[in-house]
C-alpha cells in the first residue's frame, strides 16, 4: 500500500507539472489584444490549468499522507476535469478547422472573408451584439496605430506578414483600389463597387474599417490562429494526464485491494 501510495504522489506531481503548460497557455491567450475584447474568450484555458494544479496538489497530498478520502476526491475531480479539457479541445478544433483566408497577389499579407469561418464564432463573435462592445475596444487599442512606426512606405508595406486582424481592420480590402499613404490612410478607391466594405472604409483612426465584415474576419482569422497554437500544447498536456489518471486508478484499486488483504488477515488471524 504504502508503495502504491508513493507510485500516486510521483504521478500526482507529473500532473502538477502538466497544469503549469496548461496554465501558460491560458496566460498567453489572455494576454493577445484580440481575446482582451472578448473576455468570455480569455480564461477558459487559464481556470483549466489552476483547477488542474489544484487537484493534483490535493491528490500528491492525499497519497504522500495516506489520506484515502483525498485521494477519492482527486479521482472524481480529475476525471471532470479531463472530460472538460477534451470537450474545450473539440469544440476548438471544430470551430477553428474552417479558414477564411484567401492570398493577394502581390502581398505579403493575407486577407479574410467573415463566410469563410465558423458559423459558431461568427453567430457567437462576430454577431451585431458582441461587435458593438468589441469594436470600441480594438479601436483604443494599439493593434492598427503601431503599423505606422514599423512601415515607412508602400514596399515595405506590402511585404510585411502582417496579423489577420490588421490585415482586416486596419486597411481597405486590396479589391477596393486604394492608394497607399501610409499603412492606416489610403486615398483615391478604383473600384469602391467591388465590395461593400470599400465605401465603409474612413481614415479617422477610430473609424478605419472597424465596422468592416473584413475586420471581423480578421479577428476571427487571430483567435483561429492562437487557439491553433495553444491547442498543439493542450493535446500534449492531456495525453499526459489520461496516462497519469489511468496508473493512478490503477495505483489506488491496488492500495484498497491491498488494505482489504490486510484486514482479512488480521480478522482470520
Amino acid at each position: 500500500m504504502s508503495l502504491s501510495n508513493n507510485i500516486t504522489a510521483l504521478l500526482n506531481f507529473v500532473a502538477f507539472m502538466c497544469s503549469i503548460p496548461i496554465t501558460a497557455s491560458g496566460i498567453w491567450l489572455a494576454s493577445k489584444p484580440d481575446n482582451e475584447c472578448i473576455h468570455w474568450l480569455r480564461w477558459p484555458v487559464l481556470f483549466m490549468g489552476l483547477a488542474v494544479m489544484l487537484v493534483s496538489l490535493a491528490g500528491f497530498v492525499g497519497a504522500y499522507w495516506k489520506k484515502e478520502g483525498l485521494l477519492g476526491v482527486y479521482l472524481v475531480c480529475m476525471a471532470i476535469l479531463i472530460v472538460l479539457l477534451l470537450v474545450l479541445l473539440v469544440l476548438a478544433f471544430v470551430v477553428t478547422r474552417p479558414s477564411g483566408a484567401y492570398s493577394v497577389p502581390g502581398r505579403g499579407y493575407s486577407e479574410y472573408r467573415l463566410a469563410g469561418f465558423s458559423s459558431w464564432l461568427q453567430n457567437h463573435i462576430t454577431d451585431a451584439d458582441s461587435w458593438r462592445k468589441i469594436r470600441p475596444c480594438l479601436a483604443d487599442s494599439e493593434i492598427c496605430p503601431k503599423l505606422n512606426s514599423e512601415f515607412v512606405n508602400a514596399d515595405q508595406f506590402f511585404a510585411a506578414h502582417i496579423s489577420p486582424i490588421q490585415s482586416g481592420c486596419c486597411k481597405p480590402p486590396t479589391i477596393c483600389g486604394y492608394q497607399f499613404v501610409n499603412p492606416t490612410v489610403w486615398s483615391n478607391p478604383t473600384n469602391t463597387i467591388a465590395d461593400p466594405d470599400c465605401t465603409i472604409w474612413n481614415d479617422d483612426p477610430s473609424q478605419l474599417c472597424y465596422n468592416c465584415d473584413a475586420c471581423k474576419a480578421g479577428l476571427l482569422g487571430n483567435l483561429r490562429k492562437e487557439w491553433r497554437k495553444a491547442n498543439l500544447i493542450l493535446i500534449l498536456t492531456v495525453v499526459v494526464l489520461i496516462w497519469v489518471y489511468v496508473i493512478a486508478c490503477s495505483a489506488y484499486k491496488n492500495a484498497q485491494t491491498e488494505q482489504l488483504f490486510q484486514r482479512y488477515k488480521q480478522g482470520w488471524a
